[in-house]
């Protein structure tokens, strides 16, 4: 199921246990605004290229909208529109004062030389640059994109609006970008996991740990696992997967990892199928790589107790209600990974009110807000008798519900 099928599809369930009506519904699920733009650039050798670029403009009710550009050859319409209805319910999970937009260039970024993707983002923003900003729209990166493609958006946008560092967030530190921030969704994957695993009485330290993905959200939560005394032993990425059932070192493994371009001939360990790894026994499963891995298909074989989502939409429907029938407690993504979206929102507020806070400051209040997020969900899970996915969707769409009705916007 893609991506866009099993987002309405949860929201269609959390609308019929709020008891919404039909009217209000129906303008929760229509985005705000589509944009489509052709981007024309000269590549290195003089040619001329044309790449598509979208932004998805989901909901403001409850704040600018936000959420990620990503350059990927595989972006289209319909995963944008999912992943920027998915940021308007995950910011209102998160209780911060945004709404949902996601956007992307079609593009293969690692067939472009660093010039051709400076002149490709420039161009991008200059397309959109009146359609975004610090109180309508705040792009971030995501896939394919990082702090540099922020930095150029915000020179160019600044060339049209004067300095403006809170109109993107993720950017480089030196200017304008949040501490903490490089680590902040993997951290929040231990915030939350901390708060799931304190719910059944156990802790971290003790716990055996498999992670799919080794990548900026992988890492770090493996990296703060392993401090926390947790077990990591299994770990996957796209180069393979390896496997130590004493633990695999952490530090050793980033170590390889960044020099070796992926985790494979890493010798802590054992080298394993990549298929396998989601299905190996352990405690705590976090899928934190692609979409749709978890399915009908292998759902019957996962031995996790917990499952936290660190990835977006990894677990398809169908393998929801196979694995709570047996028994395994999904944390889902809308809040697992909402991280990354609440320090950018940290970064945000500092750069608006040009105070800049240390590395303690933003890890502490990721802490309160993560833990208060699960506590809501929590809440939501006892008032309509659900599991934690409807738990977190009920609550962010009766938020955002609550807000389009204030607003006098449900007609």
């Amino acid at each position: 199921m893609n991506a866009l099928a099993a987002t309405s599809r949860n929201f269609k369930q959390a609308a019929k246990l709020l008891g919404l009506d039909s009217k209000l519904e129906k303008s929760l699920l229509i985005p705000f605004r589509e944009i489509k733009v052709e981007c024309t650039i000269p590549k290195d050798d003089g040619t001329l290229a044309s790449y598509v670029g979208f932004r998805v403009q989901h909901d403001n009710a409850r704040g600018p909208m936000k959420g990620g550009i990503r350059y990927h050859h595989e972006v289209d319409p319909d995963e944008v529109n999912a992943l920027a209805q998915l940021m308007t319910w995950k910011t209102a999970v998160a209780n911060i004062p945004y709404g949902g937009a996601k956007g992307g260039i079609g593009c293969s970024p690692g067939d472009l030389s660093i010039s051709e993707l400076e002149r490709l983002t420039r161009v991008f923003t200059q397309k959109i640059h009146d359609l975004i900003g610090i109180h309508t729209d705040v792009p971030a990166p995501d896939m394919g994109t990082n702090s540099q493609t922020m930095a150029w958006i915000l020179d160019e946008y600044s060339k049209f609006h004067g300095y403006s560092p809170a109109v993107v967030t993720g950017k480089p530190v030196d200017l304008g970008g949040s501490l903490g921030r490089d680590a902040a969704t993997g951290r929040g994957v231990l915030f939350a996991t901390e708060a799931l695993l304190a719910e059944h009485g156990k802790g971290i330290s003790g716990q055996r740990f498999v992670i799919q993905g080794f990548g900026n959200v992988g890492s770090w939560a493996a990296q703060l696992i392993n401090e926390a005394g947790g077990k990591v032993i299994a770990i996957s990425d796209v180069t393979g997967a390896v496997k130590n059932v004493n633990g695999l070192d952490i530090a050793q493994l980033v170590k390889h990892s960044a020099e070796n371009r992926g985790i494979k001939g890493f010798n802590g360990g054992d080298a394993i199928d990549p298929n396998s790894l989601l299905t190996e026994e352990c405690d705590v499963l976090i899928p934190a790589a692609l979409g749709g891995v978890i399915n009908k298909d292998n759902a019957n074989d996962i031995k996790a107790k917990y499952i936290i989502e660190a990835a977006n939409h990894p677990s398809d429907p169908e393998a929801d209600e196979i694995l709570s029938k047996k028994g395994v407690i999904i944390l889902p993504d809308i809040l697992a990974n909402s991280g990354g979206v609440t320090v950018s929102y940290f970064e945000w507020v500092q750069n608006i009110q040009g105070f800049m806070w240390d590395e303690e400051k933003v890890n502490a209040e990721l802490r309160t807000y993560m833990t208060r997020a699960f506590g809501d969900v929590k809440e939501m899970c006892r008032s309509h008798n659900c599991d934690l996915r409807m738990g977190a969707f009920t609550l962010g769409v009766n938020r955002v519900a609550r807000a389009t009705v204030l607003r006098g916007w449900e007609a």
